[in-house]
């Protein structure tokens, strides 16, 4: 450089003045360093050096924009007054990173070797620059602890959105659910009823009492079977969409369970099965009476729907720590063990017909499941093909437990 320049050295000092390692010195040391300064100049898409080069300089941008990246990577970008590779003035590792120039730039180079020989004369260079360097390390402390903290909220984010993802696969099951019982399980029903119907129309003047009275009975079961699915469906569908709240009590369960065995006192008739609870007077319960009765009624339903003529189903209630363990056992026509894991799951479709050809959606179990444990408890079944089952719930016995 020519040393008569100094409008030059004023420009390099302004500069110097402006980048926070240099701003402590005074103009004396300022044109020591600005004197020392090399200039270089770069075209776009030139590069300053590459990753694992030897190049010891610390650089300032004077005009202009460059990159630091590996490969297709880009680490940082930087522009006018700024400056990068300040360590390698003390520190000889070669170059983490390559530099590239986004547009045409000029920047001005303090080796490592220039810099050792300015120190040595002026120890109040490397003092002042150390005070830069502390300040600068800094920023990169803040810098990184505000980089976690956004690393630790995108985390969070990506786990909520799994999240979501999860409980949107769920809803987009019960729907396909819900819309395959509207489709089969309300329709053929329905259908089977009108055609019934229109029958009983059509031919009523030729049919004689007995036939009339078999046309009326197919046309109240199947009625009957409809409402129960409408009722299950309308519970269900209220629970997936968070419409009905736990409302606990505490309840005498054995009361519950009389009462739900009074109602299906016909059906275990028809089919000359015997009915037994044994259960103490003394089993309160704290649950939803209603979301338990709806438990309660659709296993001993599903009981005497699997069970042959001359069967026998057995309730019991037995103490089990801080709960009380509901039992229902038949000795119907069990379960097939590839069966079992399915009974309690939306998207599974049930096959099996009752002993009087009784059909069902599966709903029922599907409902019991959400109750259950909506009151804090959880529900299980044992089951041998051709021996019978034993459907069993547990609900807590004081507001001590939570629930979900």
């Amino acid at each position: 450089m020519d040393i008569n320049s100094a409008t030059e050295i004023d420009s390099r000092i302004k500069t110097l003045k402006s980048i926070p390692i240099f701003k402590d010195l005074d103009e004396i040391l300022l044109h020591d360093i600005a004197d020392a300064l090399i200039k270089k100049t770069l075209d776009k898409n030139s590069v300053l050096f590459y990753k694992g080069d030897k190049d010891c300089t610390l650089y300032i941008i004077v005009e202009g924009r460059v990159k630091a990246h590996d490969g297709d990577h880009t680490f940082a970008e930087f522009c006018q007054n700024q400056y990068i590779g300040e360590y390698s003035l003390v520190d000889s590792t070669p170059r983490s990173t390559s530099v590239t120039a986004l547009e045409n730039t000029s920047l001005l180079g303090l080796d490592q070797k220039t810099f050792y020989n300015l120190i040595t004369l002026r120890n109040e260079i490397s003092i002042a620059m150390l005070k830069g360097l502390v300040v600068r390390l800094r920023d990169y402390n803040k810098l990184e602890a505000e980089l976690t903290k956004k690393n630790i909220k995108i985390e969070n984010q990506k786990k909520e959105l799994e999240r979501q993802r999860e409980e949107l696969e769920a809803l987009n099951s019960t729907k396909d659910k819900f819309f395959a019982i509207i489709a089969h399980d309300l329709k053929n029903p329905f259908s089977t009823v009108l055609g019934l119907s229109e029958l009983l129309i059509r031919e009523f003047e030729t049919l004689d009492s007995e036939s009339l009275k078999n046309f009326i009975n197919q046309i109240y079961q199947y009625s009957n079977n409809t409402f129960n699915l409408l009722e299950n469906l309308l519970q269900w569908s209220m629970v997936q969409t968070g419409r009905m709240p736990v409302r606990p009590n505490i309840i005498n369960l054995k009361q519950v369970i009389e009462e739900s065995l009074e109602l299906l006192a016909g059906n275990a008739k028809n089919k000359d099965i015997e009915l037994q609870l044994i259960a103490s007077n003394e089993c309160s319960a704290y649950i939803d009476i209603n979301q338990i009765s709806t438990v309660v009624r659709n296993l001993i339903s599903n009981a005497i729907k699997f069970t042959p003529n001359n069967g026998k189903i057995i309730l019991r209630v037995d103490d089990d720590g801080e709960f009380w363990r509901i039992s229902i056992n038949d000795n119907g026509i069990g379960i097939e063990k590839g069966d079992l894991e399915k009974l309690f799951l939306i998207e599974s479709k049930p096959t099996t017909i009752g002993t009087l050809q009784e059909k069902g959606t599966g709903l029922g179990l599907i409902l019991c499941k959400e109750f259950v444990e909506l009151n804090g408890g959880n529900i299980g079944v044992e089951s041998t093909h051709g021996k019978g089952s034993t459907f069993s719930f547990t609900v807590p016995k004081t507001d001590t437990i939570e629930t979900q």
